[in-house]
């Protein structure tokens, strides 16, 4: 049964712009590197060897970069919303972060041949997966309300360029 993940991502640049309907900019970026993890892990299953270290690395670089900017831009914009369920919300998700920081940190020892790594994944996914689905389901929801949300976007879009050039 899936616990709580801390979603630390490294994504490609997102998309300029709303990716759904009345979404706004911050989400749609957010989203973007949702699918973007969730593509890697795919690959990831039907790799071998040496890719499978490859993208493991890839995996924990977009997780890293993705939960600093929700933490440091995106959730506290949300947990000035006037509800209560945007500050239970954001400090859940802080928690599922560090979930899947812990896993992640206790997988960089290891090699993907090692007999825990298999396991250590697949919690690491299922985690990451959870977290994916309660952000889009109920905290992007809430989101749409953040106020001056291109400012948001523009703000991610800059830290997560930096977080980038670093890695």
């Amino acid at each position: 049964m899936p616990t709580r993940s801390r979603t630390r991502s490294r994504s490609t640049t997102a998309p300029a712009g709303r990716g759904r309907r009345n979404e706004s900019e911050p989400v749609t970026m957010l989203r973007s590197d949702h699918e973007r993890v969730k593509d890697l892990f795919r690959q990831f299953e039907s790799a071998d060897g040496g890719e499978r270290s490859r993208l493991f690395e890839e995996i924990s670089r977009e997780l890293q970069v993705h939960t600093k900017l929700e933490e440091e831009i995106f959730y506290p914009a949300v947990k000035r919303l006037p509800t209560d369920d945007a500050k239970e919300m954001v400090n859940e998700s802080v928690e599922e972060h560090n979930i899947v920081d812990f896993v992640l940190e206790s997988m960089q020892r290891l090699s993907p041949d090692d007999e825990t790594f298999e396991a250590k994944f697949s919690t690491l996914r299922e985690n990451v997966e959870h977290h994916i689905e309660e952000e889009e389901k109920q905290l992007f929801k809430i989101a749409g309300s953040i106020e001056d949300p291109e400012a948001l976007g523009e703000r991610m879009r800059q830290r997560k360029e930096q977080l980038v050039m670093r890695r």
